[in-house]
């Protein structure tokens, strides 16, 4: 028997898809505001060789890159309550994203900086400028304009992978589909609308970084 369509049931929990969305995309925010934070610091250590802390965020790096995202989230919330250290579901979810967004963006963010041209810092050392101006306009914003791009590609998978904060009762939208697909039975359907609703998070996400990046880091209005 021809399989029937029915996605009307799936728009009849059109609020938990909506909030699905919401919610994911604060968790992207949240991780992408602390994420790269902690690239350009990083990054900055990473490059100019800090001692001793070029050391410790290299083992950061080295294990949050070898390790998958999903151990990640669950020994924060699971692991480290025995520990004493204890967080809520939401609190597990943003914080597993800006340590893996973090570690992602130093790399990014000090293979930008390493690029810098030493003939660049020597003419802005001869114009008299202070150490935080060659760092400010000589060093960071050309770096972040030359991996915007990288860093742009960055946010949006850790958006995809927040889709496995549905293990932990984080209310995303992966979290909504599976709530959905329990109660009406229609998983093709469920699982299709949720696919593209990524799919469009994703373009729009892209879209709206190379947009920031474009008028906000190097200045251009359009």
């Amino acid at each position: 028997m021809a399989y029937q369509f029915d996605f009307l049931a799936v728009w009849d929990y059109r609020e938990q898809l909506v909030r699905g969305v919401v919610h994911t995309l604060a968790l992207t925010g949240a991780g992408m505001l602390g994420g790269a934070a902690v690239g350009v610091l990083g990054g900055v250590v990473r490059a100019w060789r800090l001692a001793p802390f070029d050391r410790l965020v290299g083992v950061y790096v080295e294990a949050i890159r070898n390790t998958p995202f999903l151990v990640q989230l669950f020994f924060i919330f699971f692991g480290l309550p025995a520990l004493g250290v204890q967080f809520s579901e939401w609190q597990a979810a943003g914080l597993a994203m800006v340590v893996n967004l973090g570690a992602y963006s130093t790399e990014i963010v000090r293979a930008g900086i390493e690029a810098t041209p030493k003939g660049q810092l020597e003419a802005a050392a001869a114009l008299a400028m202070s150490r935080a101006q060659i760092f400010r306009h000589v060093v960071l914003r050309p770096a972040l304009l030359r991996v915007w791009p990288a860093l742009c590609s960055q946010v949006v998978i850790v958006m995809l992978g927040s889709a496995v904060c549905s293990q932990i009762a984080a209310e995303e939208l992966t979290f909504a589909a599976n709530f959905i697909q329990s109660r009406n039975f229609r998983a093709f359907e469920t699982y299709l609308v949720v696919a593209l609703l990524y799919l469009a998070l994703a373009m729009v996400l892209r879209q709206a970084l190379i947009v920031f990046g474009r008028r906000v880091i190097s200045g251009r209005p359009s």
